[in-house]
């Protein structure tokens, strides 16, 4: 987080690159793995694909490569223009090491080490390559079966978007509204997995999940401008993009321009830049919680109820109405007197220093928006509860730096606060420790309806 004067910039570890995936920095550990059932792996034969060596990993991606030609075969010919999906060129699995022997010429590559940790779709050659021996072994440790799914559709994706183009259109579109179109296609792609309505794939929620930790992984470093030319959006555009797919259609993924609002956004300073690093968990704190008090005490007063400031209290909460007193997680809000209880000794200093001080910022603002709904009368308990509480979370995230706040987000911050949603259910908690949403899928879908919608689509129906 920053302020407006002076920087409070909230770093976060970037892994776009698959030597940054090896180290356990941006592990998210998924036991949902089995996307391809057995018979997939050893039923697909990967002939047609150049280069293969007939491993597990050549199997899976030929059963999401036949998957995605029988799905996108059906559906691109009801898309505006009628056209029949025409086959691509040809794809390619690359041991980049060159240690598996003679293997064809990559379109598009020099060296096959130029794919080495990606995978990528060449429009001059219509053709997909992959990194075979890094890459594809790698995202299944991390992350599952799912892992390789999102990023071979994403691929896929782009030829997609090159048949649409007829008229030309995106030749001159920026690269990050590009790259979004591919992550919506990506995701339109993965809901036809969830939902068993393919031959040879199928997934879970925890696949899902999988998928998007995979995707935040290969964000663009912070600080990236949106108009950089190889920009490809931040954490929080990503899984926006891919939502958007997952819960829409392949006209919604089309309807991507480049009027798109995106938060990616580079550094305001040089000194913003260099100042490298979190702001300690205890000046985050010190610092946060007056802009809190103005942002929740201002949506109360505005309908009509009744702020008290919270009282700030260190350590773990002993809240008499709650029962148990660590069902709200590390930060919890307590109704008699009303207090957020904040317990640094644990997780909640893991996590600031592992995944940025805006994950630290995120609970504080749910907690926060769990005291507002007291003060308006509304639920604190249940998924209802909890809910309204993540969702006031994203609100509040929007409105920093606005209306009188004295900070600015930083570059990082919506970054962290999304990776923190899928890793854990704390922020979304009622205070009677029910979370909204089981899924990380869920939990940054009602926080970006706050980030988009503000605090109205948060209160609606509460």
């Amino acid at each position: 987080m920053s302020r407006v004067r002076g920087s409070l910039r909230a770093s976060i570890v970037i892994c776009a690159v698959l030597a940054a995936l090896v180290t356990s920095a941006c592990a998210f550990p998924q036991d949902g793995r089995a996307v391809a059932g057995p018979e997939v792996t050893a039923g697909i034969d990967p002939s047609f694909v150049q280069g293969t060596d007939g491993s597990d990993q050549d199997r899976l991606a030929a059963a999401v490569l036949r998957d995605l030609e029988g799905y996108w075969g059906q559906t691109f010919p009801t898309l505006p223009g009628g056209q029949p999906f025409a086959p691509l060129k040809g794809y390619y699995s690359v041991d980049p090491s060159g240690r598996s022997g003679r293997a064809p010429a990559v379109p598009c590559l020099r060296n096959p080490r130029e794919v080495e940790g990606t995978a990528f779709y060449c429009p001059d050659s219509d053709i997909i390559a992959w990194d075979r021996a890094g890459l594809l072994p790698q995202l299944r440790r991390e992350f599952g079966d799912a892992a390789v799914v999102v990023v071979i559709s994403h691929e896929f994706g782009h030829s997609v978007q090159q048949r649409l183009d007829r008229d030309g259109t995106l030749r001159s579109a920026p690269t990050i509204v590009l790259e979004a179109q591919a992550d919506c296609y990506a995701g339109v792609f993965l809901r036809r997995v969830r939902d068993g309505s393919l031959p040879d794939l199928r997934t879970g929620v925890d696949g899902i999940d999988g998928a998007m930790g995979a995707l935040i992984t290969f964000r663009d470093p912070v600080g990236t401008s949106p108009r950089n030319a190889d920009a490809h959006g931040n954490a929080f555009d990503r899984v926006t993009s891919f939502q958007d797919g997952f819960d829409g259609a392949p006209a919604t993924c089309a309807g991507i321009t480049q009027d798109r609002t995106f938060t990616q956004q580079s550094f305001r300073s040089a000194d913003d830049e260099n100042s490298g690093g979190n702001l300690g968990l205890d000046p985050l704190i010190r610092s946060m919680q007056p802009d809190l008090d103005r942002f929740f005490g201002g949506l109360v007063r505005q309908r009509g109820g009744q702020w008290a400031t919270p009282g700030s209290e260190r350590g773990r909460a002993t809240c008499g109405d709650s029962g148990d007193d660590e069902v709200q997680g590390p930060v919890a809000w307590c109704a008699t007197p009303s207090a957020v209880h904040i317990d640094t000794s644990g997780t909640l200093a893991a996590d600031h220093a592992r995944i940025g001080d805006y994950a630290t910022g995120t609970l504080l603002a749910s907690r926060y928006g769990t005291a507002a709904l007291a003060a308006m009368g509304k639920p604190t308990t249940g998924a209802e509860g909890g809910r309204a509480a993540l969702c006031l979370a994203g609100a509040y995230s929007a409105a920093v730096g606005t209306g009188g706040s004295g900070f600015a987000l930083s570059p990082g911050d919506l970054d962290e606060a999304v990776t923190l949603l899928l890793r854990e259910d704390t922020a979304s908690r009622g205070t009677d420790g029910v979370a909204a949403a089981g899924t990380g899928y869920e939990r940054i879908r009602v926080f970006r309806a706050g980030v988009d919608q503000g605090a109205d689509a948060c209160l609606r129906g509460v």
